[in-house]
């Protein structure tokens, strides 16, 4: 049903990098959520009504707040599909995220107001008439759901859009909370037990929950979250591709929404190496990254001395004790200076947030390891944190 749904209404649904295509295709979620959550929320709503179970309301009303959200995931593709202006010059993809935040946000004030709706019914209890009909309707709304959870998944999966993955994670727990009012629709059917309040607090909790967990995934990319791994690493095999780059660090990754990355990093050079045949390399190479990636690359060259021995040399003994830290540590940009009476032996210490010590103790450890070795070396350390990992 997906795949045939994608061919009928997206032309070239392939071209994902297209922003008109992922307009398309935010636009046919949205309509599927539109149609079938009015649809589930008028079911729901009948049966809760002629039942008088507030679980089942509650549970028509989480549809109705579905529904909002399929318009404001509409809303949000549309603006992330509008070209770069003077005052956005790196586009308005980030809407995606702010339209999957603001559905979070509607998703848990629903969640709350059908939680004091449903206490209330827990200390003034009325009778709730169930029958097969409202058995029914519900059966035929974990099913709809379901379905709805997996075309979104789907949807989110091809385009990597945190707004789709999120309504079909809601999808998914809607199942869940759906079936919690039909196994209470039954026990009253069939025992004459009425936990309707109980149950209605259950399903508002959960949908709450869904909504703080599903703001949290919209806001840790608006923060700035470090970038995929896989990413890093097709970022970094790329660009390692070209013979004359002997190392790389400093990669900073900027999302501005989906398709609109922008990124910079270091590449380490011989320092023999012709500076206009370097700057050739280099420009062919953040060609090949868009091109491969679709990444804005800016690349800034480190020479270094690749064939100096004593350096070689040094550079081996900071990489055992480098090592023999923490093997998460890594370091880059080293180099020689000779004093008077010491050997500056500066470089640059990638520390991972894991890392408990400060960045004082770390340096002190380092110098005292070296000084083990020879007390004329001298260490000038800056201490860098990871942006990103793989």
């Amino acid at each position: 049903m997906t795949k045939l749904l994608i061919k009928l209404f997206i032309k070239d649904s392939e071209n994902i990098k297209d922003k008109n295509v992922r307009r398309k295709y935010g636009n046919l979620g949205g309509f599927v959520g539109i149609f079938s959550n009015l649809l589930l929320f008028a079911l729901k709503l009948f049966a809760g009504i002629i039942s008088g179970s507030i679980a089942i309301t509650a549970d028509a009303f989480n549809n109705l707040s579905d529904m909002g959200s399929s318009v404001l995931t509409m809303l949000g593709f549309k603006i992330a599909s509008k070209s770069p202006d003077k005052d956005h010059p790196f586009g308005h993809g980030r809407m995606e995220y702010m339209s999957g935040f603001i559905v979070s946000v509607v998703i848990i004030i629903v969640g709350f107001e059908l939680f004091t709706s449903s206490v209330s019914k827990i200390f003034n209890p009325e009778a709730i008439l169930v029958n097969w009909l409202t058995i029914t309707i519900l059966i035929i709304s974990i099913a709809v759901k379901l379905w709805q959870g997996l075309f979104n998944n789907k949807l989110g999966k091809i385009l990597n859009s945190a707004a789709l993955k999120a309504t079909a994670k809601d999808s998914i727990n809607d199942v869940v909370a759906t079936s919690a009012v039909l196994l209470t629709s039954v026990i009253s059917l069939i025992f004459d037990i009425n936990i309707d309040g109980y149950v209605g607090v259950l399903v508002a909790g959960f949908i709450m929950y869904g909504g703080f967990s599903a703001a949290k995934e919209m806001l840790s990319p608006l923060l700035g979250e470090q970038p995929d791994p896989e990413l890093v690493n097709e970022i970094r095999s790329t660009v390692l591709e070209n013979d004359e780059f002997v190392g790389m660090h400093d990669l900073i990754v900027h999302d501005y929404g989906p398709g609109r990355c922008f990124a910079s990093l270091h590449v380490e050079v011989p320092d023999t190496v012709d500076i206009v045949s370097c700057h050739e390399q280099i420009d062919a190479c953040e060609k090949k990254v868009f091109d491969k990636l679709g990444i804005v690359l800016v690349i800034h060259m480190d020479p270094i001395a690749t064939k100096d021995e004593r350096r070689n040399a040094i550079d081996l003994i900071v990489k055992d004790i480098i090592c023999s830290i923490d093997e998460t540590l890594s370091y880059h940009d080293l180099r020689i200076v000779d004093g008077e009476k010491r050997i500056n032996i500066i470089f640059d210490v990638v520390k991972p947030y894991e890392i408990k010590m400060t960045d004082r103790e770390l340096i002190d450890l380092i110098q005292d390891k070296l000084w083990e070795v020879d007390p004329a070396f001298f260490c000038v350390i800056e201490i860098d944190h990871e942006f990103s990992k793989g």
